[in-house]
């Protein structure tokens, strides 16, 4: 007998008891002279073969997998797939395990996969046991038993034995459709910041002038005008955005052992991802050491763009607690002076436009770090709509887009949390 996790659904009690997974499924692979060339894959049959590529958020990605001739499908039976079989790759990436529902077709498993399925439905839920397989239990009990290095098969004669925490079978039932909801929602959220990606890839294309156009594809209704070209440095000789200048920039790097615990933030190329900047892990100085570095001072909606290293992140900085923030060398601050004349979200949005990223690729010196420096970025080319109003309204347009994608992947990441909580906790 073993004990009870530390949560659990009402009304149920009493103990767990552990079995060995040989017990509760019987598991079978591809037989090695079975082995399949792969000039006998098809891409279309009425027999779909399964590999462990095709896996893909704990499910099968039918689209994928390629098909075999029906001897192949008939060769042997312990690897002919049903809904509600689990399957777990034993070569190459190990342990990924994908529930089987929704096939429509007969299907096989190629070589590197084990087929597992209940003996007992009675007894033992199979979306239970998937969420057991899936969870980290397995490979730790895999590297636990592995020896000589990295595990670079998983053998039946280890998955035989994996012990398997079993409440009742109804309880079974709660628990894998807990988890189940659990694994939908982070894949709803997770596809939805994939669509809002795209499209927003999509609108940087198409909401900027391309290829020495005057104008773009999409525009909001009301705005006919042409738009203008003009070079960085231009916005910065007329005072409409301020920059540092080359040679003036946080020349002098604070060392590791100059790091505080709070203080200043000190900000990296690193610091600045998905634009956003991360204040949460970034590191500190105190005031006094900033105080001697020369230039680099970040200031609250200050656009930062980073150009040494990491090339073409851009963020606003927005949330700082502190007067200022320190800046690397690898990072670049753009201050808006003239709000009537470049809006601060559109400058966000055209240095995120495919012709301007474009162009500082380009223009960036190759190395092992790629760099362009502050002279050779203020040399860029940007589109501007005459309208302050047609920015603005860009502007807003792709800060809502930023607002939604990192809505959906803090929800993504809250919920894998969540998960990761809950299989320490739900589980003996």
């Amino acid at each position: 007998m073993m004990k009870s996790p530390k949560i659990r659904f009402k009304g149920f009690d009493g103990d767990w008891e552990q079995r060995k997974l040989s017990e509760l499924a019987t598991m079978h692979a591809r037989i090695g002279w079975q082995n399949l060339r792969t000039s006998e894959f098809l891409d279309a049959g009425d027999y779909m073969l399964i590999t462990g590529t095709d896996f893909e958020d704990g499910k099968v990605n039918y689209s994928t997998c390629h098909y075999v001739e029906k001897e192949r499908y008939d060769q042997d039976k312990n690897i002919q797939i049903k809904n509600g079989n689990i399957l777990i790759t034993k070569d190459g990436t190990l342990g990924k395990v994908a529930y089987v529902e929704g096939l429509s077709l007969p299907a096989t498993l190629n070589a590197g996969v084990f087929n597992v399925e209940v003996k007992d439905e009675n007894e033992t839920d199979s979306k239970y046991l998937f969420q057991f397989l899936k969870a980290p239990f397995l490979m730790d009990y895999v590297s636990k038993k592995a020896t000589g290095g990295t595990i670079k098969h998983l053998n039946q004669n280890i998955l035989v034995d994996f012990p398997i925490a079993m409440p009742n079978k109804a309880e079974q039932v709660r628990i894998g459709e807990y988890f189940s909801n659990l694994d939908n929602l982070i894949t709803l959220h997770q596809k939805k910041c994939e669509q809002l990606t795209i499209l927003k890839k999509y609108m940087l294309q198409k909401m900027f002038p391309q290829n020495g156009s005057d104008k773009p594809e999409i525009r909001f209704d009301g705005f006919t005008d042409d738009w203008e070209q003009r070079k960085l440095g231009w916005l910065v000789d007329n005072d409409v955005i301020e920059a540092p200048k080359d040679g003036n920039h946080g020349e002098k790097h604070p060392t590791s052992d100059e790091y505080v615990e709070e203080g200043i933030p000190f900000l990296m190329a690193s610091d600045i991802r998905n634009g956003r900047v991360d204040l949460e892990n970034c590191k500190y100085i105190t005031k006094e050491r900033a105080e001697q570095l020369d230039k680099g001072f970040a200031q609250e909606g200050d656009v930062l763009l980073t150009h040494k290293a990491t090339i073409g992140e851009v963020a606003i900085l927005e949330g700082l607690q502190e007067e200022y923030a320190m800046l690397t060398p690898q990072v670049t601050y753009y201050r808006i002076l003239d709000n009537k004349r470049l809006s601060q979200k559109y400058l966000y949005a055209v240095f995120h436009s495919e012709s301007f990223q474009n162009e500082m690729q380009t223009k960036a010196a190759q190395s092992t770090r790629p760099y362009i420096g502050i002279s050779a970025q203020q040399n860029l080319t940007i589109s501007l709509p005459c309208s302050t109003e047609e920015q603005q309204r860009i502007g807003e347009y792709f800060a809502s887009l930023d607002t939604l994608i990192t809505l959906h992947q803090n929800k993504c990441n809250e919920l894998k949390e969540l998960k990761k909580f809950m299989l320490q906790n739900m589980f003996v």
